[in-house]
């Protein structure tokens, strides 16, 4: 029989809280698994190519081409191959370097978060490899998250690395959300925003996606080179007037949006999308239903609320922690599953951590000596620029950082929170797990 569950209001209780906040996260990052997405959604019967709910005969096609880019690069043409084949060949554009490559296929590593020169020889590698074909090839893309700076070609020659880099800097520091982010990017590339379709048409195309991006926004997802840009160069405008951004930008780039000079990109109606097709065969709906189902197990009453997608990171702390207590006054264990990304604006003095773990430690100022957990981790296991995927926080953080020597109040000020939660043992450390669908948040109260 098992054993009681610990008093929560002891180190032991908090202990066991914990661990179900890790073991709902980790359950979810397991049922996140591309090669069981894949298998779910893609097959191949004799020469028969089905994916979502289209399907390829593949000996009608001169050729077959793969294009696979982003965090998932190397780990989605992997899955792909061992339901096709091994005929398959084409490109990856992936961080980090895979154990093994796959036979057939050219490999790039990719900055991320900013983009490095192997994201601008992918770029054009991948648009070499796809112009000139006809209405008889088929191209498939596999995209996932990241690859906005891991394949990158500019939309002018002009335009250096190092401005593309100081472009990304400003934008990820600005506090904007990643669709507002993306719109900038797309305008400046030559591969974002749907102009990797136009160079790829007249040929087949279909692109499976696992998403990091919200659901009601997949043209955002890498921004968007497959797919039809629902944003526009005058968005483009009013984001960089709403973050004051012309001043962060470089000199190049803040020209061309002085002078109105932005070119606008592929809308629904460009041909090249007329022989296109997309199925997002993981999202973070996959991560939240899969903790939603381990909480139910893990014995505690169950919500979901979304709603704070994309929103700062205290903001969207304070609103959870109010759902969160509103909800446990029905005198039940609760778990509130959160899915989705915070947003922080970094400042000028910056530690080790990422949005995650800058979440979970001001949630430890506002939960301190109440029976409340507080997880946010990535699922891609990468948290900014620390190691970790996130931390997991309760009503103790703050007594036992004290006894550490450690300043709460600085941590934030500085965004710093790794070595805090490094020294408590309550990082989240996955290691890159090659696939992202956003981030989860997983508070539970007792």
């Amino acid at each position: 029989m098992a054993p009681p569950p610990a008093n929560p209001s002891t180190d032991a209780g908090f202990r066991e809280m914990r661990n179900h906040a890790r073991a709902i996260f980790l359950h979810a990052l397991t049922e996140c698994s591309i090669p069981r997405a894949f298998t779910r959604q893609i097959r191949r019967d004799g020469d028969l190519l089905l994916i979502g709910d289209n399907s390829y005969e593949l000996g009608g096609f001169e050729r077959v081409l793969v294009v696979s880019i982003g965090k998932a690069g190397h780990t989605m043409a992997e899955a792909l191959s061992n339901i096709v084949g091994s005929e398959l060949n084409g490109i990856v554009a992936c961080p980090n370097e895979p154990p093994s490559q796959l036979p057939g296929f050219r490999y790039f590593t990719g900055g991320h978060p900013l983009p490095n020169e192997e994201s601008l020889r992918a770029g054009d590698a991948v648009l070499e490899l796809v112009r000139g074909g006809s209405a008889r090839s088929l191209v498939l893309f596999l995209i996932s998250g990241g690859a906005s700076a891991i394949a990158e070609k500019t939309i002018s020659a002009s335009i250096s690395l190092g401005d593309v880099v100081a472009t990304y800097k400003a934008l990820v520091h600005s506090g904007a959300p990643i669709a507002e982010i993306n719109a900038v990017r797309k305008h400046l590339s030559a591969i974002k925003g749907g102009r990797l379709a136009r160079a790829t048409a007249p040929a087949h195309q279909v692109s499976v996606l696992v998403s990091d991006v919200p659901e009601n926004a997949l043209d955002a997802l890498a921004s968007g080179p497959t797919m039809p840009d629902s944003t526009t160069v005058a968005d483009c405008y009013a984001i960089a007037d709403r973050y004051n951004l012309l001043a962060e930008f470089p000199a190049r780039v803040r020209t061309l949006f002085e002078h109105k000079l932005l070119e606008e990109t592929p809308k629904a109606d460009d041909p090249a999308f007329e022989h296109s097709h997309y199925a997002t065969v993981l999202s973070n709906a996959t991560a939240t239903s899969a903790a939603i189902k381990q909480g139910w197990a893990n014995g505690f009453s169950v919500e979901v609320d979304n709603d704070c997608d994309d929103w700062d990171y205290q903001q969207a702390a304070d609103y959870l922690l109010r759902r969160l207590r509103e909800v446990r006054q029905s005198g039940t264990r609760v778990c509130l599953v959160s899915g989705g990304e915070v947003t922080v604006k970094v400042g000028g003095q910056s530690g080790v951590g990422g949005r995650n773990q800058q979440f979970a430690l001001y949630c430890a100022q506002q939960i301190a000596g109440e029976n409340i957990v507080v997880l946010s981790a990535g699922t891609d296991g990468i948290d900014g620029n620390s190691p970790a995927a996130g931390a997991v926080a309760d009503g103790t953080t703050l007594v036992r950082t004290a006894q550490r020597g450690f300043e709460v109040t600085k941590a934030l000020a500085t965004f710093g929170a790794y070595p805090l939660f490094d020294a408590l043992g309550d990082t989240i450390m996955t290691g890159p797990t090659g696939n992202n669908v956003r981030d989860l948040r997983i508070l539970l109260a007792y």
